[in-house]
């Protein structure tokens, strides 16, 4: 019987315990059809077993020295407010160099919000895209040149190294790596059971510079329950206006404030993520899924699929159909081509 994939947690002084949660959240809710677990998640910090100061008023205690890095399949460094000369100067401290070299070559390495300041001094992130919070992008990339950073976006999957925003955008890369793994189904389980939205795409602005409209404005909510409701049927952009009693200028405008992208990016994502749970979850034809997630044609479905997850719909319902659990391969770029929707 395989071991579950293993996760380690480094946990450093300073470190802000809901980001610490994070990855034991998601990564203990997903099994097997058998029941087993898919991950353990285990934590460690970079000194033998003892306390790790938090940025709250209370202390953790971890049972874990940085030995436990090296029996790691994924690496996740949260972010702390107590990195020294790793934010300050972009250099590792001993200790915490000491620590990382325990890691294996090919282990994947994860960084939630600042975590990546520890990952870009270490050279992990070196000619790479990369993010991290909004706040601190400017300065992260002035610290580390060569780091192609993106502030714009709520995470990047670069393979086996994967960087994410601030807080809720841990959230977003962890189901990003269950739904890689092991797929949407799995996924969607995970994020139902957490009670968070079960996919926002990488390429989602991490940051929209305008407030969410007070209770009193219209928003474009409705309109977005609606067009989930009937995927499979045309819909026009002045249909999703008209269902917020909007202009079609009016409601792209406050459709970019709240989402964060158009319309039509996000009735492509819609569809996309539709046509993945179909793939995984039912028989139906490739043509039959094209038709259910509003494609139209196979042919339609499998240019938007291969282009937002790099594989096509035949192979990645192979992937998740023949052996549950296994990893899916399909390495998802930050950004996502937008989508059309009828004028």
């Amino acid at each position: 019987m395989p071991r579950p994939h293993r996760i380690v947690v480094l946990a450093l002084d300073g470190l802000l315990p809901f980001e610490l949660g994070i990855p034991h959240r998601i990564f203990d809710r997903p099994h097997g059809p058998d029941g087993r677990p898919l991950y353990e998640v285990v934590t460690c910090s970079v000194r033998p077993p003892g306390t790790v100061r938090t940025d709250a008023d209370f202390s953790i205690s971890v049972e874990n020295g940085p030995e436990a890095l090296a029996t790691a399949d994924t690496v996740v460094v949260p972010a702390s407010y107590e990195l020294g000369p790793v934010h300050t100067e972009g250099r590792l401290t001993g200790e915490l160099a000491a620590a990382l070299a325990h890691i294996r070559p090919g282990t994947r390495l994860v960084s939630i919000c600042t975590g990546g300041y520890v990952l870009a001094a270490a050279g992990y992130l070196d000619g790479r895209p990369a993010t991290t919070h909004w706040s601190s992008a400017e300065h992260f990339q002035r610290l580390f040149p060569a780091v192609r950073v993106d502030p714009d976006v709520l995470f990047v999957d670069d393979g086996d190294v994967l960087t994410s925003a601030g807080v809720a955008a841990g959230i977003d890369l962890c189901l990003h790596i269950v739904r890689r793994d092991h797929g949407t189904a799995v996924a969607n389980d995970v994020a139902r059971r957490t009670v968070v939205p079960p996919h926002r795409d990488g390429g989602q602005a991490q940051y929209i510079q305008r407030p969410l409209p007070d209770a009193q404005s219209a928003t474009t909510t409705g309109a977005r329950a609606w067009a989930l409701g009937r995927l499979h049927e045309p819909i026009r952009l002045r249909d999703l206006a008209a269902r917020e009693s909007m202009s079609v200028r009016t409601f792209t405008r406050r459709f970019r404030e709240e989402a964060g992208i158009s319309p039509g990016q996000w009735l492509t994502r819609q569809r996309v993520e539709r046509a993945r749970y179909l793939l995984e979850s039912s028989d139906l034809s490739v043509d039959e899924v094209a038709q259910d997630a509003g494609f139209g044609t196979a042919q339609s479905l499998r240019q938007h699929f291969q282009a937002a997850l790099g594989v096509t719909p035949t192979a990645y319902r192979r992937t998740f159909r023949t052996a549950h659990g296994a990893p899916a391969g399909d390495r998802q770029a930050h950004g996502t081509p937008a989508g059309t929707v009828a004028p």
